[in-house]
């Protein structure tokens, strides 16, 4: 059995392509996803600040090109990726709450809510009132989830998850690891790792 660790963050329209397309394409092989949920501004402000740089000032040729390749890649997948009123957008209380998710087996329901909240339905998932229907729909009880996403421990959690993929060469999300260090970063990787499952022993 193959180990994929998965570190992603909620806000990124490139990781709810990758979360949804691991699932269609890496169903039925023999490799287990490992979720790791991580703050990609940590990330940004650690060891990618280009990032912000290339927001301030656009190449527009690529910033269009980039926009229709985002809807090729939502219509191939079967995802709603729209325009969401605040971007950046804070992610912290809903990647703390991915790891209450993912403590209870629920990680899976949960950060597909938190993707279709914010890409599809263009809510603010930094905000208590968006976040607690999410909670609600993915199996969770919200007193608990909101009581736990406070506590210091989930917040050490998610730093420390940061600051793991950090140190083992990762600079965005998602970003993807393959039995040990194989590291693979991006949507379209996906395909890729299918074939290097597929073509490898067990």
């Amino acid at each position: 059995m193959h180990r994929l660790e998965f570190y992603f963050d909620c806000s990124s329209p490139w990781t709810y392509l990758a979360f949804e397309h691991a699932q269609q394409l890496l169903g039925g092989l023999p490799v287990e996803i490992i979720w790791k949920p991580i703050l990609v501004g940590g990330l940004f402000n650690t060891v990618n600040p280009s990032v912000y740089a290339n927001r301030e000032n656009p190449v527009p040729a690529k910033a269009a090109y980039g926009q229709k390749d985002l809807q090729d890649w939502a219509r191939a997948v079967g995802i709603t990726i729209g325009s969401p009123p605040v971007f950046p957008v804070n992610s912290v209380k809903a990647m703390r709450g991915a790891f209450v998710a993912l403590d209870q087996g629920l990680l899976v329901p949960y950060a597909r809510r938190v993707f279709e909240a914010y890409w599809r339905d263009l809510q603010d998932i930094s905000r208590d009132e968006v976040l607690a229907p999410v909670v609600l729909e993915a199996g969770l009880d919200t007193a608990h989830f909101f009581a736990a996403i406070g506590e210091e421990s989930q917040k050490a959690r998610l730093r420390a998850s940061t600051d793991e993929v950090m140190a083992r060469g990762g600079f965005g999300s998602p970003t993807f690891f393959l039995d040990g260090d194989d590291m693979y970063f991006g949507n379209d990787r996906v395909e890729l790792i299918r074939r290097k499952i597929a073509a490898s022993p067990t």
